[in-house]
């Protein structure tokens, strides 16, 4: 069905490139009619997505550091001036030091334990705070997520309690907002070629690994990921909320490799 999102205003938070899942999910969102906003965290990652923004007609561009509360103000300020409603959030922002991503968890520092939890946690909480009062008449809130949070996997160390909490904030904050009608929800693909997935020590190994196995034999794709974040949403998801929905070719149901590959 066509322009399923036709009157909806967004904003995309976390597009680093054009593979980014951020952008999979923006170039989606807009194929069904949504007007976006989108935030970038500083000049050299502006630069990037100016050009990205302007392909898909978006004039709205934001600076957004999410450990700032002024500058977390100052994007939904200029949200409120420019539309005074949105109807639905992308946050697709994580943070971990890439050091600390290829060698054991134990060895976590407190200060990277910090930043990784802050970022790639509280900062939902936080824009969920803010994005609530421009949601008058409902709206929704995707966040991404990933199955480290709840297996363990090779080298997402921090990354994986990170997205624990990120997982039942989820559910805390649907809970929360369940009564002014605005739906919160994760989208958890399989590992993904980005900047992000990029940053993971063995992240070839591991997505092979998971082509291989996965019972549709392939890993997700921006397409996809960019259609559930659709359907969540749009009018279709007005009864999901506080779910964790897996694009991952099915890879989250294994228990071993397949015969093939013990």
């Amino acid at each position: 069905m066509p322009d399923l999102m036709k009157g909806k205003r967004g904003l995309v938070m976390g597009v680093a490139n054009d593979r980014s899942i951020a952008w999979g999910i923006a170039k989606a969102l807009h194929a069904e009619g949504a007007e976006l906003a989108f935030s970038y965290q500083g000049e050299a990652f502006g630069k990037r997505v100016l050009p990205l923004a302007q392909s898909l007609g978006s004039n709205i561009l934001v600076d957004v550091d999410v450990t700032d509360d002024a500058s977390l103000d100052a994007a939904f300020d200029r949200l409120k001036a420019e539309w005074g409603t949105i109807d639905f959030v992308v946050h697709a922002i994580a943070y971990s030091d890439k050091n600390e991503l290829t060698g054991r968890f134990v060895d976590t520092t407190r200060e990277n334990f910090r930043n990784s939890l802050t970022i790639s946690c509280y900062s939902l909480i936080d824009v969920a705070k803010r994005a609530v009062p421009l949601m008058p008449q409902g709206g929704s809130i995707i966040t991404l997520t990933y199955q480290g949070s709840n297996r363990v996997t090779p080298f997402y160390n921090v990354m994986g309690v990170a997205k624990a909490a990120l997982e039942s904030a989820v559910r805390y904050l649907a809970n929360d907002l369940g009564p002014q009608g605005i739906r919160v929800n994760a989208i958890s693909p399989g590992p993904m070629k980005t900047l992000a997935g990029a940053a993971i020590g063995g992240a070839r190994k591991t997505f092979r690994q998971t082509e291989a196995n996965a019972p549709l034999r392939h890993n997700a794709t921006l397409e996809a990921i960019g259609g559930t974040a659709v359907y969540l949403a749009s009018d279709h998801g007005n009864c999901t909320t506080g779910e964790i929905i897996r694009v991952d070719g099915g890879y989250h149901v294994l228990g071993m490799p397949q015969p093939e590959n013990l």
